[in-house]
């Protein structure tokens, strides 16, 4: 290895207010993400390749009912989670991502499997639930995924029209869409982001986290990207495969790329939310323009950081 490697980890952007969320619950979210972080890190540490290092961070995140992706997904309109995930390896340009699934412990390793054991990129719904049978998943019950958090959230507004995007929420809730990107010491990117969507969701709607381009991204040439935040605004901006745009044909740096599409464009447009992002060099960049994303991140230089509000 020769290469400065390094990972970085998000749990969702949103209203995030110091002084609304109890010390003990700060403190729940803060050890999640530590322990996801490390989980990742140890494989790059290890020599592993950046592919796995997502992949575990992601899975950790989803095995914790404090966010909004595997267990402790949101309700559906019909009282249902379903969930999305996607995995891109910036090597090859390479992705696998899956759509509107339920009862799948953990999307990102079917979204794993999409891209590295068929011929697709994207599968969704009952299509992606076959697969998923035919490699041997198991479909858990519901009550895997129940979280009275959720569950309350959705009770109030289940009979309405309204949607909740997770991150604007005004109280004690529990945030959204979990990501990770992360550097090896081979010089490979790769990203991963996984979700449960927006509480309330109609019609089989899908957000961007498992568009490739949109929510994640990853091309070793530039950078590897997860999105949070309001997903409609994500899509319509192609954010994360715009941030590897600046880079690559306007020559910006990994900040003053991320920077200027969640500080400037994503505003224009009408949305919110924040980004995770890596160069193919191991620089971390974090941007977001809510009050708050839980983020964490370490590089093998020594630098490290988690955080939750605006420092």
């Amino acid at each position: 290895m020769k290469n400065n490697f390094s990972i970085a980890i998000h749990g969702g952007a949103g209203t995030l207010v110091k002084g609304l969320m109890t010390s003990e619950l700060e403190a729940q979210y803060k050890s999640a993400l530590q322990k996801a972080l490390e989980a990742g890190y140890t494989i790059l540490n290890n020599g592993g390749s950046s592919l796995d290092a997502v992949e575990t961070a992601v899975k950790e995140l989803e095995d914790t009912p404090l966010f909004n992706a595997g267990k402790g997904s949101v309700f559906t309109n019909q009282g249902t989670h379903e969930m999305d995930a996607a995995i891109m390896d910036g090597s090859n340009l390479k992705g696998g991502a899956v759509s509107l699934i339920t009862g799948i412990k953990n999307p990102i390793l079917l979204a794993r499997d999409v891209m590295e054991k068929s011929d697709h990129v994207f599968l969704a719904g009952e299509g992606a639930m076959q697969f998923a049978k035919k490699n041997g998943y198991e479909v858990l019950p519901p009550h895997y995924f129940y979280d009275e958090v959720r569950y309350q959230q959705w009770q109030g507004i289940k009979d309405s029209t309204t949607f909740q995007l997770d991150h604007s929420v005004k109280k004690d809730g529990k945030f959204g869409t979990v990501g990770a990107v992360a550097c090896d010491g081979y010089g490979n990117i790769a990203a991963a982001t996984s979700t449960g969507g927006m509480t309330n969701k109609k019609w089989g709607r899908v957000g961007d986290s498992p568009m490739l381009g949109a929510g994640t991204y990853a091309n070793n040439k530039t950078c590897a990207v997860s999105c949070t935040g309001s997903g409609e605004y994500f899509i319509r901006g192609v954010v994360a495969y715009d941030v590897s745009c600046l880079m690559e044909y306007k020559g910006l740096s990994l900040e003053e790329a991320a920077s200027e599409v969640i500080q400037n464009k994503v505003l224009q447009l009408g949305g919110d939310g924040g980004l995770i992002a890596v160069d193919f060099k191991g620089n971390i960049a974090m941007p977001f323009n809510t009050e708050g994303m839980y983020r964490a991140f370490k590089t093998s230089v020594g630098k490290k950081g988690l955080a939750i509000y605006k420092d």
